[in-house]
């Protein structure tokens, strides 16, 4: 390759391109998501998190609350 066929920009370009898509996560389906539609009732109701892992841990899904939270935090908007 010459000097005068490298295109520094569009090499550049294709780079950061390549970057993106590798820096783009996977979605990986939560435990949570299976009991979507009944986590949101709840927090409608105004149930804490700690009360829906007990309740979730009652449907015999064991999360810590860290997931709980975290899982709210992702799905439900203010």
């Amino acid at each position: 390759m010459s000097s005068t066929d490298f295109d520094a920009a569009s090499t550049l370009a294709q780079l950061r391109k390549d970057a993106a898509v590798r820096r783009k996560s996977a979605y990986h389906p939560s435990r949570l998501d299976r009991y979507a539609f009944q986590l949101h009732e709840l927090l409608n109701a105004g149930a804490k998190p700690a009360e829906l892992q007990r309740w979730l841990r009652q449907q015999r899904c064991k999360v810590a609350l860290s997931t709980v939270t975290r899982w709210i935090s992702r799905h439900v908007q203010s």
